[in-house]
Formats: C-alpha cells, sequence, structure tokens
C-alpha cells in the first residue's frame, strides 16, 4: 500500500470503536494521512468533548515524527534531548495514544485515541493498527 485510503482509515477506526466499546471506555479516533492531515474522525456517544482536539494531534504527533507519541514523551522531558517539543507545529501531544501507521517500511498515516487513562488510549491506538 502506497498510500492511506479512506475506506482503510474508516476500518481502522472501527476496529478501535470494537475495542473502545469492549473495555467500555468512550473514546474519539482519528486518522491522518502521512503528511499529516486528518482523514477520518469518529467520536463515540460520551467521549470526552476536550480529547478532541489531543486525539487529532497525537495522529499528527505520531505522523509527523514517524513514531509512537508515548516515545516522543520520554525524549521531551526536562533536560531531553525534544524537550519542549509539544509547543511546535501549532502543537503537539507528547504522552501515549498516537501510533504511526507503516505500510512496508514507509509511515502512510497515524492513528491518535483519546477518552481513558493513557494506557486505554494506546491499547486503542494498537487495535486501529492490527
Amino acid at each position: 500500500m502506497t498510500a492511506l485510503t479512506l475506506q482503510e482509515a474508516m476500518d481502522r477506526t472501527a476496529a478501535g470503536i470494537a475495542k473502545a466499546t469492549e473495555m467500555g471506555v468512550p473514546m474519539n479516533i482519528a486518522v491522518v494521512d502521512a503528511g499529516g492531515h486528518l482523514l477520518h474522525f469518529s467520536r463515540m456517544e460520551d467521549a470526552w468533548l476536550g480529547s478532541i482536539d489531543i486525539t487529532i494531534r497525537k495522529a499528527r504527533t505520531a505522523a509527523f515524527f514517524r513514531t509512537p507519541t508515548a516515545a516522543i514523551g520520554e525524549l521531551s522531558q526536562p533536560g531531553g534531548d525534544l524537550y519542549n517539543i509539544e509547543v511546535t507545529n501549532g502543537g503537539l501531544v507528547t504522552f501515549g495514544g498516537g501510533l504511526p501507521i507503516v505500510s512496508g517500511d514507509r509511515v502512510i498515516g497515524a492513528v491518535g485515541a483519546s477518552g481513558g487513562q493513557v494506557a486505554e488510549d494506546t491499547a486503542v491506538a494498537e487495535a486501529c493498527l492490527a
């Protein structure tokens, strides 16, 4: 696959919704293309409204840097190589729940999930990749 399609993004979102439903945690889920542009978004009933922006920023962060947001978070702590990176690019999110979507050796997009604890967000994002 060379580019992420809308149907692929919708399928990935559906997988994340299924996982969030199984967990009993309402989520916001965003899928972006390789350039960080929003391709698909879903908000489950009762998902936090404040997490909409976080979800999209998690996906964008993972796409921009082709790495999980949690890994960026480890490097952005005070004294770290990427300290204060979250204030760049219009605002990034540097905690778990954003994962790149890889095809072969290329990042073709990313997913972000938000609405629960960080571990729950990450589990939903992982389900979107499965």
